[in-house]
């Protein structure tokens, strides 16, 4: 457990500062400033994957899902005042969503990661954060606010309406549910950094890996 300590701790780092910056939007309202550190989550994972194997990175995962479950528990116990009614800072909806998402993009991650680690270096995380990354974007985003997802109950849809709102898509296209640009400008978010990530991760791998002199 020593050696992936700092593994976890950085997942666990991401993920807290993922939460907090989920709060600040950019880009008139398409993305906040989380869409850009949540990605390195998938670094985090393929680093102690090609370093530690499989069942290490599968600890770091599982460290990362209970802090994002933290989070979430305490975001929703913090009550906000709007529009007449109070609501909780993080809506059920949003907070099952998140945690499903990262759970399941994370562990196929790993899977993709290890069928393809023998093979070029750059495949391997570059495939596994490509198809993971939109997985979590696709099971976030459906859970968390598409209308065709009815079992959360009237009062938790309520509180995530406004992503139901008709808006031009990427605010130029056609009219669509908000929540479909926001999940494709998050996608797109995820891809670009996926291969910038490809630096980071060659770089810190030769580092993890290089013999002691």
């Amino acid at each position: 457990m020593k050696r992936i300590l700092p593994g976890i701790l950085a997942m666990a780092a991401i993920v807290v500062a993922s939460n907090i910056l989920v709060q600040f939007l950019i880009a008139d309202g398409l993305l906040t400033w989380g869409a850009f550190t949540y990605p390195f989550a998938f670094l985090v994972t393929d680093v102690i994957n090609r370093v530690y194997g499989v069942q290490s990175a599968r600890k770091v995962i599982f460290a990362g899902f209970a802090t994002g479950i933290l989070c979430s528990l305490i975001g929703t116990q913090i009550m906000l005042q709007g529009d007449g009614y109070t609501y909780a800072a993080v809506a059920l909806r949003v907070a099952v969503g998140s945690a499903t998402a990262f759970l399941v993009a994370q562990l196929v991650d790993v899977f993709i990661f290890n069928k393809l680690r023998d093979g070029v270096w750059w495949k391997a995380p570059f495939a596994s954060s490509f198809i993971g990354s939109a997985l979590d974007t696709t099971i976030f985003f459906t859970l968390a606010f598409s209308q065709s997802i009815v079992f959360f109950g009237e009062t938790a849809d309520m509180e995530i309406s406004w992503a139901w709102d008709s808006v031009p898509f990427l605010l130029v296209g056609p009219a669509v549910p908000l929540w479909v640009s926001l999940a494709v400008a998050d996608w797109g978010v995820k891809l670009a950094l996926a291969l910038i990530a490809l630096v980071p991760f060659r770089l810190i791998v030769r580092r993890m890996t290089a013999p002691l002199v």
